[in-house]
């Protein structure tokens, strides 16, 4: 006879039995199948759950977490679980560092695959080593939608992993600065790809608008205009080269840079396998009356295209190099930047 203790071993619980034959049989329960589908957190001041940083250890992997709008103050948080997805509720929600920081190096620190972020504003991060950001993003996947990286020491920032991808969509980075200028509103490590399409970069001081040494990058429908007031030095640079596609932007400089170069590609030395850049598409911008120069590029990429853009101001564009360039348009007109379209 197989006793309770024999049948525990296989994983299930006598849950009582039938009489048949006058004799008493157990029955035994079956696993069953959750049909509620990926776990909910809810966090605010009226839920159980008060703060972010305590559902980023309560939360497995694949939940959803809904965060009610408001200010969360010093709520720092580590995320590790993957495919996990945040989202503001009823408005937005700002991050507010004051002087905290997650393992010293930001808002949040990320390393979790498939994981999504929406409606959150990440605002004042700073650590000793002058690297704080709203976002670090040390290795898996982040989609960041609709969110805003301001006032941070970097905007969002990620390291060197091979296999990273980090994708940014209708998100805003602005006056992400420290003293010494080696900041950047958004600045990608040697990562696989990223992607950000249909955001607003603007306001960096001495760093770049974006800069990213991912191996694939494709920047469509954005606005890099470092406006009145900003000091940015490029806009955009893929320093190490790889494969950028750069189509559909508004890019404009700031009568304020210290670098009258718009883009830069390559600047220090090629580290991928293919190398190659398509500017297509876009209006460029240089209010320099000195002029400018609106791409450059190291000599040895595999490909430099650019194609049906408008060049707004004075400056050189087929001094990128050998390439195809087709119809794109000039106005040497020098540019007033409070003419261009912001918030």
């Amino acid at each position: 006879m197989i006793g309770r203790r024999e049948l525990s071993k296989f994983g299930a619980l006598l849950t009582g039995g039938v009489m048949l034959g006058g004799r008493h049989w157990a029955v035994l329960a079956q696993p069953q199948a959750s049909l509620s589908g990926p776990a909910l957190l809810r966090v605010g001041l009226t839920k159980a759950i008060k703060t972010i940083a305590e559902a980023s250890m309560l939360a497995g992997a694949g939940a959803v977490i809904e965060v009610d709008s408001g200010v969360y103050t010093a709520d720092v948080a580590v995320w590790t679980r993957d495919d996990l997805t945040l989202r503001a509720v009823s408005g937005r929600v700002r991050l507010l560092a004051q002087g905290a920081a997650a393992e010293g190096k930001g808002i949040w620190v990320v390393r979790a695959k498939g994981m999504s972020v929406e409606g959150f504003d990440f605002e004042g991060a700073a650590v000793p080593d002058r690297n704080g950001a709203g976002i670090r993003l040390e290795r898996g996947s982040l989609l960041v939608r609709d969110c805003r990286f301001l006032h941070n020491e970097m905007g969002l920032l990620t390291n060197n992993d091979p296999s990273t991808v980090l994708r940014v969509e209708n998100c805003e980075f602005a006056h992400n600065q420290r003293l010494d200028g080696h900041n950047h509103n958004l600045y990608v490590g040697r990562i696989a790809e990223l992607s950000v399409r249909a955001s607003f970069f603007h306001h960096a001081h001495i760093g770049h608008l974006l800069k990213s040494r991912a191996g694939v990058n494709d920047i469509y429908d954005n606005r890099l205009i470092d406006g009145d007031g900003g000091s940015a030095s490029y806009e955009l640079e893929f320093p190490n080269g790889g494969v950028a596609h750069v189509v559909g932007n508004l890019i404009a400089q700031s009568v304020l840079t210290e670098n009258a170069t718009l883009i830069s590609f390559g600047a220090e030395g090629y580290s991928w396998p293919r190398n190659e850049i398509h500017l297509v598409n876009n209006t460029l911008v240089n209010p320099l009356r000195r002029g400018g120069v609106f791409l450059r590029v190291r000599p040895g990429a595999d490909i430099i295209r650019a194609v049906g853009n408008t060049l707004v101001g004075m400056g050189t564009l087929e001094s990128a190099g050998p390439g195809e360039y087709r119809n794109n348009v000039r106005d040497d007109t020098p540019h007033n930047p409070r003419a261009l379209p912001l918030p």
